[in-house]
């Protein structure tokens, strides 16, 4: 049975991916199309992010009231119905309308899912279902390339990927039963970690590299306010990492081209297929990182990522041969950005508890979308008033404090233990 929902997990994680790419690929047309202004993309983005801050941050309650399984399962309805919504637009303001019901599933189903993986499986597969993310990811603009190349116009991508989310909702709705006794258990459970030793020891189920979590039945939980989440020993200094990671990964991803053609003077059509090595990377590196997971705890992936990211860094500022040297240094940065995130996440019920797991992860999840949100028009903003030659030195700014912030998080556990 634990196979068959790991199975149904890994299928939700490539369903969560399709469509965060759609928007991107099929913008040029639809804008035309709609008679909208090239940049009110960002317009639907923006409430699409608020949606999945807000749908994140409640997560901790709407788990602990309804379960898992029925909060994965209505978030994914509720996606499949606005992306339903986008394909039948008739102009943008109904975009604007769809994209509300749009975050608040892909926001609701992020973060407890992630949070169900990081109590009940071990970290290798958080870094692959995270790498399964990459795979719909990056299926997404090939289901609308096809149906743009058919004729078929944007409206018929859209409805592909919303046809795909209600089978997942058919699969998920059957699969219901799995999730039953294993939410219970979360529910009422305390969990504590031996940051020293970092075991494998796991009495939720199946043990989990790098954490430590030890499960007890006790009186059902009840949900944490924010201020209650917050003053968690600790929450800070991890809220900050996440903030800090999705900041790097989405400046890096979003001004790796414009870096290449303003400051090794690339054309733009190379400088766009460079720049997608950098999500080659992550994906590729999360696929490794699963493996890796077999060896090294948690805190140390982290660790192995920032140092890398750090090398790719350095690289991208190295003056000579300066475009091979960049073409490296992004491939090195998006390869150290993939065992961070899924290891963040999977770490959390050992430093906090698997009773208040839930209610880190979408507090996490939350700073991750303010993170993608905001820091990248900063850097825009900065590029615009100065130079686009301080890309690698603001990626490693931001690195540096999430280094900072991750090695107090350790120390703080220390204390705790």
């Amino acid at each position: 049975m634990a196979n068959l929902l790991l199975a149904v997990i890994y299928i939700a994680f490539i369903s969560l991916g399709l469509p965060d790419s759609l928007l991107g690929s099929a913008w040029p047309t639809m804008s035309h199309d709609l008679g909208a202004p090239l940049s009110w993309a960002g317009g639907i983005s923006m409430v699409i992010s608020a949606g999945t801050i807000i749908s994140a941050l409640l997560s901790d309650r709407m788990t602990l009231r309804f379960g898992v399984g029925k909060v994965m399962l209505t978030s994914v309805a509720t996606t499949a119905a606005a992306l339903l919504g986008f394909s039948l637009a008739p102009n943008y303001w109904t975009l604007l309308l769809m994209a509300i019901p749009y975050g608040l599933g892909a926001g609701g189903v992020d973060a407890a899912l992630n949070n169900y993986v990081a109590i009940h499986y071990a970290s290798r597969h958080m870094s692959w279902l995270h790498c399964m993310w990459g795979v719909g990811a990056s299926l997404g603009p090939y289901i609308m390339g096809f149906a743009l190349t058919r004729g078929q116009g944007w409206s018929w991508g859209y409805r592909y990927i919303a046809i795909l989310q209600v089978v997942l909702t058919v699969v998920l709705t059957l699969s219901l039963p799995l999730w039953k006794g294993r939410t219970a258990a979360v529910a009422g459970a305390d969990s504590g970690v031996d940051i020293g030793a970092m075991r494998e020891k796991s009495d939720v189920s199946e043990s989990a590299n790098g954490s430590h979590a030890s499960v007890k039945r006790t009186q059902p939980v009840k949900p944490l306010g924010f201020r209650q989440i917050v003053a968690i020993p600790g929450a800070k200094s991890v809220f900050v990492t996440f903030f800090c990671y999705c900041a790097v990964e989405s400046t890096a991803g979003l001004w790796a081209s414009s870096y290449m053609v303003l400051h090794h003077g690339l054309d733009a059509k190379t400088a766009a297929s460079w720049a997608s090595l950098f999500y080659v990377g992550i994906t590729i590196g999360r696929a490794l990182s699963g493996f890796m997971t077999m060896r090294f705890n948690d805190p140390t992936m982290i660790r192995i990522g920032q140092t890398i990211m750090l090398c790719g860094i350095v690289l991208l500022m190295v003056p000579f041969p300066g475009q091979i040297m960049a073409l490296v240094g992004l491939i090195l940065v998006g390869l150290g950005c993939a065992p961070i995130y899924p290891c963040i996440i999977h770490s959390t019920p050992a430093y906090f508890g698997a009773d208040k797991s839930q209610a880190i992860v979408g507090v996490q999840m939350a700073s991750a979308y303010v993170g993608a949100l905001a820091v990248p028009p900063l850097f825009g903003l900065i590029a615009d008033h100065t130079s686009i030659s301080l890309y690698p030195i603001f990626l490693l700014l931001i690195l540096v404090i999430m280094v900072m912030m991750h090695e107090l998080l350790r120390r703080t556990a220390r204390r705790a233990v």
